[in-house]
């Protein structure tokens, strides 16, 4: 392996290890001493794949956008299918969709030095809205919603994270059974959203 191949190796392993160590831990509990203990580096080669843990919370956040980026250039799948597998990347790991929205909107207004990765991350989020925009359209058509794409959009949004807040809850998490059924139920009801609209409408 040549050198740039491990460097890109290490790097996959330390942005894992990191993100492991985030959602185990908090903000709080994930320290740069920790992290370079539990891989076994000396803390300066975090260096060389980071600045400051700023950086490595926007670039974790950003491998996770990509994630989702490349989850919905998948053409085989059909517009049910991409948003259940959407909606389970956010509620198989509640925990990571909470903090990371927390940390994104911390860093928006206090992060330094960090500006060129918000620009990359918000590039790639763009990418990915003229895809699902575009595949959203598509579906409504298909079904004959009256609901506007930027309505559904929104909507799966909200009860995505919404529902992701009180998988996290630790007091909700005590009543509220099968989280896997939970799941499915969330999925349900953002597919029944735009067919439910037609049937207000036919009624209005």
């Amino acid at each position: 392996m040549d050198r740039q191949a491990q460097f890109r190796a290490r790097e996959a392993l330390i942005f894992q290890v990191a993100e492991q160590l985030l959602l185990e831990n908090g903000e709080s509990g994930m320290t740069l001493d920790a992290l370079a203990a539990e891989l076994d580096l000396a803390k300066g080669t975090l260096y060389k794949h980071f600045q400051s843990k700023d950086e490595l919370y926007m670039l974790l956040i950003i491998r996770n956008e990509r994630m989702l980026l490349e989850m919905i250039k998948d053409t085989e799948k059909q517009f049910p299918e991409h948003l259940a597998f959407f909606m389970l990347h956010h509620l198989h790991h509640p925990e990571r969709t909470v903090l990371f929205h927390q940390i994104e909107e911390r860093l928006a207004t206090t992060g330094a030095g960090i500006q060129l990765l918000f620009s990359e991350l918000y590039q790639i989020r763009k990418q990915r809205l003229r895809l699902i925009i575009r595949m959203t359209e598509s579906y409504l058509a298909s079904i004959d919603s009256a609901m506007s794409v930027r309505d559904y959009l929104g909507s799966i949004w909200a009860l995505t994270h919404g529902a992701a807040a009180i998988l996290n809850s630790s007091f909700y998490q005590r009543y509220l059974g099968s989280r896997d059924t939970l799941r499915i139920a969330y999925i349900d009801q953002a597919l029944a959203l735009p067919k439910q609209v037609n049937t207000v409408n036919q009624f209005a």
